[in-house]
């Protein structure tokens, strides 16, 4: 493909050769790619830290009914608005007008290149299980490493989407089998006089009512289902619209069952104290109480795989999406153009300088990969619920729907999906929508940066208060920051 030339009208599509397009196999690839990175393996202490198994169990069925009502949201829009590419800002843009869609492009891809850098510190983390100097991910050492692993991707992704998503596909199968094995193993050795051990975690005063334990999981279980909307994201690179559905709803159902039983039977290995004492990977602590110090040795490698197969994932669907908003006219022209294979280079290299430069700062902050992970699924948050709502007011109106086909299903799920969404934005709690809407202000300049790009009004009434008002909670948020009210990074 030729480069994309900044003077082609921004609305014009740019057709995906052939030989680029993405099938079934590689789409449901980055959907289970993209979602199976570090959290798997962090589970069973991510989940205990806050929450015994009464409270992990209903955490599981309130993610299972939320999430399952966004797939079918992104299983039916791609069928029902096929015009519409790049999912979840598309379709905030379509229902709610250009500043929503714009929030949702913005946050989605905060959310993105955000959770690489929390990729990044997973991996050395990991990686000091072999080489102390490691440390928690957060050293000079492992700034060093996390940055040369990011450019070997930059090169990789410059040689070509397809070729990226072939190495994806490999790496998904690759990770996917030592999370099975485990699941395996620990079901054989499962005690349940462990797992009912202070089953409701009432005994421990730490963890609060059962109502606290809940809300504890949901950033957690949030966290790994991000890239759900993979395949909906690169929808204009797939060979068969109908692929979208199916991939969405084959990594959902493959995700759940793993994601479920990791962190449920690891309750029956070791008691709820004990696995929240672990180090992260703790399914690295898990496996090793069940066969010894062979099992932390595998679990390490495999979450280093792993999370190189998710950090390929995400660097794909992080400069796509701006990609994609550059050449519809939602950010500027720049970050649409194209490399002549097809490449989105120029969001590309942004979007890996800003990993870099947070890199940097988790040397100097000691970020942790918790915090980050909590700031990517909470900047997420927006897309998620505009695509929910969106769906709702498809079936509300009728529109995209031909005489006497149902609607009440779509309706449902639009409505659960956004419920969750709010549900999810309660959970979070003031810390990160904080942090988010520091990192969503200065999207704002982007914005009017577009809207005069393309002669269009920059503002109307309602998109200027709020606006103003993601600008004083920023500002707000800053001063919350550096008067210690409120903890950063």
């Amino acid at each position: 493909m030729a480069t994309t030339d900044i003077n082609v009208p921004i609305r014009e599509k740019v057709a995906t050769p052939a030989s680029a397009k993405l099938r079934l196999g590689s789409l449901t690839a980055l959907v289970i790619g993209s979602m199976v990175g570090s959290g798997v393996f962090s589970l069973p202490q991510n989940m205990a830290a806050g929450a015994g198994p009464l409270a992990i169990l209903i955490g599981w069925a309130i993610t299972a009914v939320g999430m399952l009502a966004l797939v079918f949201v992104y299983q039916s829009l791609a069928v029902r608005r096929p015009d519409l590419d790049a999912g979840p800002y598309a379709y905030a843009k379509a229902g709610f007008g250009p500043f929503v869609g714009f929030n949702s492009a913005w946050g989605y891809w905060i959310s993105a290149w955000v959770g690489n850098v929390s990729y990044a510190v997973i991996v050395f983390s990991a990686l000091s299980y072999f080489f102390p100097a490691f440390g928690d991910g957060n050293t000079w050492q492992a700034v060093l490493g996390a940055s040369i692993l990011l450019w070997l991707i930059h090169v990789l992704i410059l040689a070509g989407i397809r070729q990226a998503a072939v190495v994806n596909t490999i790496v998904t199968v690759a990770k996917i089998a030592p999370v099975v094995l485990f699941v395996g193993i620990v079901a054989v050795a499962f005690k349940l006089n462990v797992w009912t051990l202070d089953f409701t975690g009432l005994g421990n005063a730490s963890l609060g009512t059962i109502a606290a334990q809940v809300k504890s999981t949901m950033l957690v279980t949030l966290w790994v289902f991000i890239g759900i909307e993979g395949a909906s994201v690169f929808s204009a690179r797939a060979e068969r619209r109908k692929d979208i559905a199916t991939a969405t709803v084959l990594g959902f159902f493959t995700c759940l069952a793993l994601y479920a039983l990791v962190s449920l039977l690891s309750l029956g290995i070791l008691s709820q104290p004990e696995l929240a004492a672990l180090k992260n990977p703790s399914m690295a602590g898990v496996l090793e109480a069940v066969v010894g110090p062979w099992g932390a040795v595998l679990i390490n490698l495999a979450l280093v795989i792993s999370v190189i197969g998710a950090f390929l994932s995400w660097t794909l669907l992080a400069a796509e999406v701006p990609h994609v908003a550059g050449k519809d006219g939602t950010l500027p022209k720049f970050f649409g153009r194209e490399s002549e294979r097809g490449v989105p280079s120029t969001s590309l290299l942004i979007t890996n300088l800003l990993v870099q430069a947070f890199l940097v700062i988790t040397l100097f902050a000691q970020s942790t990969y918790q915090a980050l992970f909590y700031i990517a699924s909470t900047a997420i948050l927006v897309p998620y619920i505009f695509s929910g709502a969106f769906a709702a007011k498809l079936a509300l109106t009728g529109e995209s729907y031909e005489g006497g086909e149902g609607r009440t299903g779509p309706l449902v799920a639009g409505v659960l999906a956004t419920i969750y969404g709010l549900w999810l934005v309660y959970a979070a709690g003031p810390a990160y929508l904080f942090m988010c809407a520091i990192l969503y202000a200065p999207g704002i300049i982007f914005y009017v940066w577009a809207r005069r790009e393309g002669n269009q009004r920059v503002f109307h009434p309602v998109e200027a208060i709020i606006a103003i008002a993601l600008v004083a909670v920023a500002i707000l948020a800053v001063y919350e920051m550096w008067t210690g009210a409120v903890s950063a990074l």
